[in-house]
């Protein structure tokens, strides 16, 4: 039996610098007590996020769903058909109205801006546990 993770690493996409704070400091480096530290790891481009998910380096992706060239719910859409076993996404959205679209890419949980620190922390908490959860075979 492994020891459970000290850090569990986040990445954030936007092409926004701005998004991507407002993103961490909303969640926070502890969201919930029973969790450990998050790490974030901050991504503008696609092809950050898809090498990092590549490479196994991601416990969650936090993507804007309003980022250039490509938003966040395409890249969400292109980790879940893509990948063997693609990190858990949230995906933020600034309309509520869009909340629809973020389910269609495949999204784990959307949030919608303006972000309320204590929703983005239950969010990416609730998130994490459930990827935590070992799969039941039957």
């Amino acid at each position: 039996m492994t020891a459970p993770a000290t850090t569990l690493t986040v990445v954030v996409m936007s092409h926004r610098p701005e998004v991507r704070e407002a993103i961490a400091g909303a969640v926070g480096r502890r969201p919930a007590p029973d969790l450990p530290r998050l790490r974030f790891v901050e991504a503008s481009s696609v092809a950050e996020v898809l090498g990092a998910a590549d490479a196994g380096e991601i416990d969650l992706a936090v993507l804007d769903g309003e980022a250039q060239p490509t938003g966040g719910m395409g890249v969400c859409r292109q980790l879940k058909n893509e990948s063997d076993d693609p990190p858990p996404v949230i995906v933020v959205v600034r309309r509520r109205d869009d909340h629809w679209l973020a389910t269609w890419s495949q999204a784990d949980a959307v949030l919608v801006q303006p972000l309320d620190p204590l929703t983005a922390a239950e969010t990416v908490a609730t998130v994490l546990r459930e990827r935590a959860r070992p799969a039941v075979r039957g």
